[in-house]
């Protein structure tokens, strides 16, 4: 039995499959072409394989480097055939994603000295933000946790109305205003009533507008200080949701976000949809944030905690 059956269930493990194989097809039909007549690792194959890793949405940056890896062992060991190509692929990505000690957990779970534990959940709007609390919610209540939610996104009717949707799915509580409300008030009544519930888990959804970065940072401010009222070392982590989907625009919106507030973690969705998987490397490598959750399909449990090991054996299957 391999290492990963024994640690990750078949069913996790065949979604994550599943979830992958557009951007597994996709670059492998690239890597093939990109070593086609070789029979080993020249200085043509290293510029085909920087071309098929910057347009699989690695990221330029993270490219260079992993080439770079890849031409100390080549210098190293002088003679590299094209076939262990995929070994020393996997090798490096999976040595890139331990750098920013991403994807070592397996399950669902919360700091047991943190209770309750609060997570700020940031994001435009769009990328699956409210639909990765909802499942998050799911997934802690299934691990037998108490978890209340938060609607502090009150710029839309829509968001605080699809959460709902999402608290009464899930039935766990959620504390709500009208729409226009102050976010900060909404944030600090939910912490509030989460300490009185007695709640493992607080989960705060927050508007998801880019367009001015300072309006965004001071609103995220305020909600991170009245939260402080009653939680002093609250959000224990700020979630930041991008869409797998947008490639490099979700290498934009990181930017943008981090230059806004501290984030903690990443969640990565719509993998599923897209061949552009690679940007998971790529953001996590370039920001030093580790990616804690990633999306692979439309299901309750289609959310899934990020493990590389298990990332890098479904990508290079």
């Amino acid at each position: 039995m391999s290492f990963f059956k024994k640690i990750f269930s078949k069913e996790k493990k065949e979604t994550l499959d599943k979830g992958l194989e557009k951007t597994k097809t996709s670059f492998f039909s690239k890597l093939s072409k990109a070593v086609a007549g070789k029979a080993k690792v020249d200085d043509d194959v290293l510029d085909n394989l920087e071309e098929v890793l910057v347009s699989s949405d690695v990221g330029v940056d993270t490219t260079l480097k992993i080439i770079e890896r890849i031409e100390e062992r080549v210098a190293r060991d002088k003679y590299l055939g094209t076939e262990e190509l995929n070994q020393i692929l996997r090798d490096e990505i999976a040595g890139l994603l331990s750098e920013t000690n991403t994807g070592d957990e397996t399950d669902f779970t919360i700091p047991e000295n943190k209770k309750p534990y609060v997570l700020m959940v940031v994001g435009v709007n769009g990328v699956g933000k409210t639909t990765t609390i909802g499942k998050l919610a799911s997934q802690f209540k299934k691990k037998g946790l108490k978890v209340v939610l938060g609607a502090a996104d009150t710029f839309r009717a829509a968001a605080i109305d699809q959460l709902q949707v999402w608290a009464d799915r899930t039935e766990v509580p959620i504390i709500r205003q009208e729409m226009g409300s102050d976010p900060a008030s909404v944030a600090f009544d939910t912490v509030k009533s989460g300490v009185n519930q007695g709640a493992d888990v607080i989960i705060i959804d927050t508007a998801g507008r880019l367009h001015n970065k300072v309006n965004l940072m001071n609103e995220l401010t305020k909600i991170k200080r009245v939260m402080q009222k009653v939680i002093p070392s609250a959000p224990h982590d700020v979630l930041l949701v991008l869409d797998g989907s947008t490639g490099q625009n979700a290498f934009e919106q990181a930017k943008q976000f981090t230059k806004a507030t501290e984030v903690t973690s990443l969640a990565v969705t719509k993998l599923d949809g897209t061949a552009k998987g690679g940007v998971v490397i790529g953001i996590s490598d370039q920001f030093k944030i580790p990616v804690k959750y990633i999306g692979v399909g439309e299901g309750i449990d289609d959310l899934q905690v990020f493990n590389k090991h298990e990332f890098v054996d479904s990508f290079f299957k």
